[in-house]
């Protein structure tokens, strides 16, 4: 499964996550306080062309470029339960119960370019 944020701008960008970055980096926003549970809960579904407004945008770029990325460094990832390692992603997929949130991760180029487009952006919609 796949997410595609579309720029609410005349321009259209475009921004790609597959599940386990998009788990990541709901997990890291719902952190931040910023926005309700319900509108998390939405933007978990893709292809619903559900709408984030121009300033929550911004301020979601702005935490993960101030808050989580001096945490990473290029070197690093964060997990969906916002514990952060240095070990590469091998592509192992983890079936176990216990081991399936080593499923979920995010690495310092991903979050940084998902920074990028949300500060760049004028909002944007969840397909």
């Amino acid at each position: 499964m796949s997410f595609t944020l579309m720029d609410l701008s005349s321009e259209n960008f475009e921004f790609q996550a597959n599940v386990w970055q998009w788990k990541t980096a709901l997990e890291i926003i719902k952190s931040f306080d910023l926005i309700s549970d319900g509108k998390i809960r939405q933007m978990s579904y893709n292809a619903t062309g559900f709408k984030i407004d121009r300033d929550e945008a911004q301020t979601i770029g702005e935490k993960i470029r101030d808050e989580i990325l001096p945490r990473l460094s290029p070197n690093k990832r964060i997990f969906a339960d916002l514990t952060i390692t240095d070990q590469p992603d091998d592509g192992t997929l983890y079936r176990d119960t216990d081991e399936q949130w080593k499923n979920y991760s995010a690495s310092f180029d991903w979050l940084k370019e998902f920074s990028d487009f949300c500060m760049r952006s004028k909002g944007f919609q969840i397909f």
